[in-house]
């Protein structure tokens, strides 16, 4: 068993404009003072992290981490949700989805593509500069606009995104083994990677590649009906990287799981803020660290009602009388007899 480490904050919800959210050293500093003990980095956020620079220096990429380590701060991963989503973009999505890319690439899919690849590629160079094992991304999508199997899918549909899924996931892959890296796909509604069945389905595609592995997130299980602690079990080898994000699903006569068109306020399931939903974290923490998670404890804030930074406040918290700091012997030890192979013997009646 092992202690989870943490609470760490990731930081894309809180990146802005005013001070303290928009330099490395005051957004770490109010982490910090917020009771945080790492953060998890978007590594397409400029403001206080130059992607380019990471993947080709690892004096930047020391210094970037000595400064947040000065304010009591450690980097726990970087984040490429943004472009991950770019490595596979079905055309219905090209316009809501164009403004992640660079603007150099927008309005031209392909060139996009290539630079989304490109991009995670930098982050897992970047990630291995600093000493740090593991990748937050989501896969993108072809297939989810068939998610709903109306009209009839023609046969080989499904096959074929993701036979092409894989295809340009492996090379990344490829590149994360050889610089130590896991690429954690969060397993979110809108990625064709979103729930078990899914992954696998990807996972096979990729010859079960090392370096596939999940992020797991509750809330977006709990949107699904998704039993989120068994996940936890039958993928405990797979999951590296953890999202403490709470949330509510309450299903009425008028709506259930797809929302009604709804804003997220008036949505049947709705992100909440830690404690503020229905996610069951003291059993998740448990399995967790029964099934020796070896990561941090992450906060994500998002939610419909509650102001961020009291989110986070409370979150910090949250975690820490969350976190169990496991135990190194049993707890009736005091009753150990001490024996030896001869007793064991005597004791099953073996001559």
């Amino acid at each position: 068993m092992k202690t989870i480490k943490g609470p760490a904050l990731f930081l894309a919800q809180f990146a802005g404009d005013e001070t303290p959210f928009n330099s490395w050293d005051a957004i770490t500093k109010w982490a910090a003072d917020c009771g945080y003990k790492g953060v998890q980095v978007p590594s397409w956020d400029g403001r206080f992290f130059d992607l380019e620079q990471a993947a080709e220096s690892k004096d930047y990429c020391d210094t970037f981490k000595g400064q947040a380590a000065q304010n009591g701060i450690e980097v726990t991963e970087l984040s490429t949700h943004l472009q991950g989503q770019l490595v596979a973009v079905h055309p219905a999505y090209d316009t809501a989805f164009d403004g992640f890319a660079a603007p150099a690439v927008q309005g031209n899919p392909k060139d996009r593509q290539i630079w989304a690849v490109d991009q995670v590629k930098k982050a897992i160079s970047a990630s291995a500069h600093m000493g740090i094992g593991n990748l937050a991304t989501f896969s993108g999508a072809l297939a989810w606009p068939y998610i709903y199997p109306w009209p009839q899918r023609p046969a080989g549909l499904v096959e074929a995104a993701f036979d092409e899924l894989a295809t340009r996931w492996r090379p990344i892959l490829d590149h994360a083994e050889a610089n130590g890296v896991n690429i954690c796909y969060e397993i979110h509604p809108g990625e064709d990677l979103h729930d078990g069945v899914t992954f696998e389905m990807f996972l096979d595609r990729v010859g079960a590649h090392a370096r596939a592995n999940m992020l797991y997130d509750p809330s977006h299980y709990v949107l699904q009906c998704l039993d989120y602690l068994d996940h936890i079990d039958i993928y405990k080898d797979r999951i590296k990287m953890f999202h403490v994000k709470d949330a509510e699903f309450n299903p009425t006569g008028r709506q259930g799981v797809y929302g009604g068109y709804q804003s997220w306020v008036d949505r049947a399931g709705r992100f909440r803020s830690l404690g503020d939903g229905q996610v069951d974290f003291g059993a998740i923490f448990s399995k967790l660290s029964a099934n020796d998670f070896d990561g941090w404890a992450v906060v994500e804030w998002e939610c419909c009602l509650k102001h961020p930074e009291d989110g986070a406040r409370e979150g910090a918290q949250f975690v820490k009388d969350h976190i169990i700091r496991v135990t190194d012997k049993a707890f009736d030890d005091f009753a150990d007899g001490g024996t030896d192979d001869a007793a064991n013997r005597k004791m099953l009646g073996i001559d």
